[in-house]
């Protein structure tokens, strides 16, 4: 018993303090970390606040529900002298978001095809690849950007507008493109087709599981296919009464009405995002798909796959493990780059930004509220990505 009650008080006196715990000491350096960052941010904060009072300005986001004057440019979506900072910076937001969808979209395509022309054993079209590749990854995205501004300004007026057909006119007032007069239905069908894609897709995925599974093909498999893919974007515009009406762009005047116009800032700030970033895809893609084994490529052609099939199944699947996180970094820059509209006047989240501070003298909470939007959007396309690339990665066992 004696022997139990020292060791028991042996064990107590060793027992170190709570301030050389690791745990107590780690959890102190972060809170000093912490107060190391913070600190000075909310000294600089304070010193502003007081510097705004001192001078008789205001500070806060009260502003955003004031009425503007100052208007516009043409954008995507329409804004007025007169209407709130708020929709000012809606307008910006929303002519960035789909400014930027667009240019991921057509750079993820001529990308994709740019990096497949590079493996070409035609030595024309993987040199003429090649040649857009250095081009394009080479020269400054401001200097292309203006280049295409100068390049759609510089064409003929509206009078002699450039007319390859079907409704299309192309003159220094822009590109008039005809469109469905009833858009909302337009808008339903595009929606209904992508479904029909992702449930295309659904099938396809269901119809390998079985073909591992037993050996056999479906024969149908062809015919439902392409069923599934068109069938509820006809469904819907059935549904929606079958329009086929056309607003075609009429010359009226010095400018085309009806249709659509995009104009040469869009088109301009379209065209140095997407030739621009679509060169670094390429070698994005081209990297990926080199990065697959040639022993895979031997096994597919041992079993009997043809060149699509080969590129679906095995090449494609595996290539794009490694084309994901870097296409992910392309489309942020993409993001981010978007804000050179500003060089051509394009009503972007920047360009607005610039005016509505300019006006409104609200430097730091204009500032604050573009780089949390462009955070915000930057974040989704990460978030986006990540769920693609766990959806591509080797399921472990």
């Amino acid at each position: 018993m004696i022997a139990l009650l020292d060791r028991l008080r042996w064990t107590r006196s060793v027992v170190p303090p709570v301030w050389r715990d690791p745990k107590v000491i780690a959890l102190g350096w972060q809170i000093l970390l912490l107060v190391a960052v913070f600190a000075p941010l909310i000294w600089m904060g304070v010193n502003a606040s007081r510097a705004l009072e001192d001078r008789g300005m205001t500070s806060g986001i009260d502003f955003l529900f004031t009425d503007t004057s100052f208007p516009l440019g043409d954008g995507f979506f329409s804004f007025e002298q007169g209407e709130t900072y708020l929709r000012a910076l809606l307008v910006g937001v929303g002519n960035t978001a789909l400014l930027s969808i667009l240019g991921i979209l057509s750079a993820t395509l001529l990308g994709g095809a740019l990096g497949l022309a590079r493996l070409s054993r035609n030595g024309l079209i993987s040199g003429l690849s090649r040649i857009y590749v250095l081009v394009f990854r080479n020269s400054p995205q401001l200097v292309q950007i203006v280049f295409w501004y100068s390049f759609f300004t510089l064409m003929p007026n509206a009078r002699q507008a450039w007319n390859p057909g079907l409704g299309i006119f192309a003159s220094n007032r822009g590109v008039a493109l005809p469109v469905p007069e009833d858009g909302t239905a337009a808008l339903s069908v595009l929606l209904a087709l992508v479904l029909g894609l992702l449930l295309r897709i659904g099938l396809g995925v269901l119809s390998d599981r079985h073909r591992r599974r037993t050996g056999e093909r479906w024969s149908w498999m062809p015919s439902v296919r392409v069923l599934v893919l068109v069938g509820p974007a006809v469904l819907v515009w059935f549904l929606a009464g079958a329009p086929t009406a056309w607003s075609v762009p009429l010359l009226k005047g010095f400018n085309f009405q009806g249709g659509v116009i995009l104009s040469p800032e869009f088109l301009a700030i379209y065209f140095g995002l997407t030739f621009y970033i679509a060169a670094f895809i390429a070698e994005i893609v081209r990297g990926g798909l080199l990065s697959v084994d040639g022993g895979q490529i031997e096994a597919a052609k041992a079993i009997g796959l043809n060149g699509a099939d080969m590129y679906r199944k095995v090449i494609i699947p595996q290539a794009l493990r490694v084309i994901i996180p870097p296409l992910s970094a392309q489309y942020v820059s993409l993001l981010k780059n978007s804000s050179l509209a500003v060089a051509v006047g394009y009503p972007d989240l920047f360009s607005v930004s610039n005016t509505m501070l300019t006006y409104s003298g609200r430097t730091i909470e204009v500032l604050s509220l573009m780089a949390l939007v462009y955070l915000f959007m930057s974040l989704c396309i990460g978030a986006v990505s990540n769920m693609a690339n766990r959806f591509v990665q080797i399921r472990e066992r």
